[in-house]
């Protein structure tokens, strides 16, 4: 079932005004976030319209969350994060995605909670270029 408001569902120009498509698995959109105020940032959320993880089989969680920890070693392995943030919120989105967030000791935010929208917005071809990076990363582990 897809949302025909809801920016996951319909990858267009709803994604388009925060994230950049990077690529797609069984289970997951990956997304890079356009506000990279934290390098590498990205958002895994799961292909179907669902608001909950609780709502999902075993095996569909199981596939679910092996995306969000693959993506997770993907982006340690590009850009060397001092610690990830994860954040899965959706109170009005109500469709189910994690937001994945490298932190670095001598940078933004260290030591304390991510904000959601810095206003740092990248342009096209660098989110291109991280799409690239965590992709390639992704499918070599």
């Amino acid at each position: 079932m897809k949302d025909q408001n809801c920016a996951y569902c319909m990858k267009n120009e709803l994604l388009d005004k925060f994230g950049y498509l990077a690529f797609e698995t069984n289970s997951s959109l990956v997304i890079v976030f356009k506000d990279q105020s934290h390098k590498g940032r990205m958002i895994v959320a799961h292909k179907n319209h669902v608001s909950e993880i609780q709502y999902l089989t075993d095996e569909e969680r199981n596939e679910y969350l092996a995306d969000v920890a693959k993506v997770a070693k993907a982006i340690q392995k590009v850009y060397n994060p001092d610690k990830i943030n994860y954040g899965a919120y959706g109170d009005t989105g109500c469709h189910l995605h994690f937001h994945l967030v490298p932190k670095y000791k001598d940078g933004f935010e260290w030591g304390s909670t991510f904000v959601m929208n810095t206003g740092n917005l990248v342009s096209v071809e660098e989110c291109q270029e991280v799409a690239a990076k965590i992709k390639e990363a992704f499918y070599s582990l």
